[in-house]
């Protein structure tokens, strides 16, 4: 099987708050390295309840410092909301922190809403630049140029691997242009996944960093042991998408054991046209979707988010996907 790897919103259950999913989140990464998962990111989203990962370059420190050799990174920094000087010193330093183990990857989104947006004294026209800032962005990570007037301490030279995060064809044409890897956010925005994956492939150009395409896909999965206890931890990832398209973004809530009655005909449209790749089941049923959507993508790397309320239960999710890659090996 392909790497596997985990993106982590740092999850804030009902019930719950901030400190107890940070320590929960380094807990997953703690037994993420020992099970051989790839890389773990964190993400950047402002002014949401249930997100803990707000400061990610903090929460990144957080989990390289109790970790060893697990890759760490973001997944991603939404670059409008930064300069990138300020990426550039944050990520130098993690990298001369926790040398080889830091990734950078890039979104354009906000990650927020438009008042957030001011909040954050960033103009949202500034999107627009996202190509420029990532030039910017990558030339201050490499070593300096003789006389360059603003040099990155830390930050010049260590050459922090960066990665173009999208949910459509421009992130692709993007990455493929600059020779990056790409990670397209299939976890929540499927709709052109097969399309920019595609005009990745085709659009790429070689460079420093990456001499062939490199495409990771993001993919919901919650695995237990038996079926019936998978499609109830599923619910707490279908009330958070339900809420979603509701605008009434919370804490991630308890799984029920009627999910019929929780969304509308039209909220679960909505809900599942975003979870069309989704995957919940028992391990067997998990291995054959798994497949098919490998076969499906052609992706070189999965990058697996389960949005499961109870942490033991999340652990068993993540255990058993990694025994299945094992297997599979």
């Amino acid at each position: 099987m392909i790497p596997l790897s985990i993106l982590d919103l740092a999850p804030i259950v009902e019930g719950g708050d901030a400190a107890d999913a940070l320590r929960r989140s380094l807990d997953l990464a703690r037994h993420a390295e020992r099970w051989g998962y790839t890389r773990y990111w964190v993400a950047e989203h402002h002014n949401m309840k249930g997100i803990a990962s707000a400061a990610t370059s903090v929460v990144i420190g957080h989990l390289a410092g109790g970790t060893s050799t697990i890759r760490v990174g973001a997944g991603g920094i939404m670059l409008p909301n930064h300069s990138p000087l300020v990426i550039a010193e944050q990520f130098g330093t993690l990298e001369a922190l926790y040398p080889g183990r830091i990734d950078l990857g890039l979104g354009r989104a906000p990650g927020t809403d438009q008042r957030t947006v001011r909040a954050l004294r960033r103009d949202w026209s500034s999107a627009e630049e996202f190509p420029q800032d990532v030039l910017e962005l990558q030339a201050l990570l490499a070593p300096p140029e003789p006389g360059q007037p603003v040099v990155a301490v830390p930050g010049a030279g260590a050459n922090v691997p960066l990665w173009i995060l999208g949910s459509s064809l421009y992130g692709a044409q993007l990455a493929a242009m600059l020779g990056l890897p790409y990670a397209f956010a299939s976890h929540f925005a499927p709709a052109a996944l097969l399309q920019a994956l595609d005009a990745y492939r085709a659009m790429f150009k070689p460079s420093a960093q990456l001499d062939k395409p490199y495409a990771m896909a993001g993919l919901h999965v919650v695995a237990a042991d038996s079926e019936e206890q998978a499609r109830r931890l599923f619910t707490s990832t279908q009330q958070q998408f339900t809420n979603m398209v509701r605008n009434r973004r919370g804490k991630l809530q308890p799984p029920i054991d009627d999910i019929g009655s929780y969304w509308t005909p039209q909220e679960k449209a909505q809900a599942e046209s975003m979870l069309t790749y989704a995957i919940h089941g028992s391990p067997a049923g998990v291995r054959r979707k798994l497949e098919d959507f490998i076969a499906l993508t052609r992706a070189d790397e999965l990058m697996i988010v389960s949005a499961i309320y109870d942490h033991a239960a999340r652990l068993r999710s993540y255990e058993i996907l990694a025994e299945l890659a094992q297997g599979a090996r």
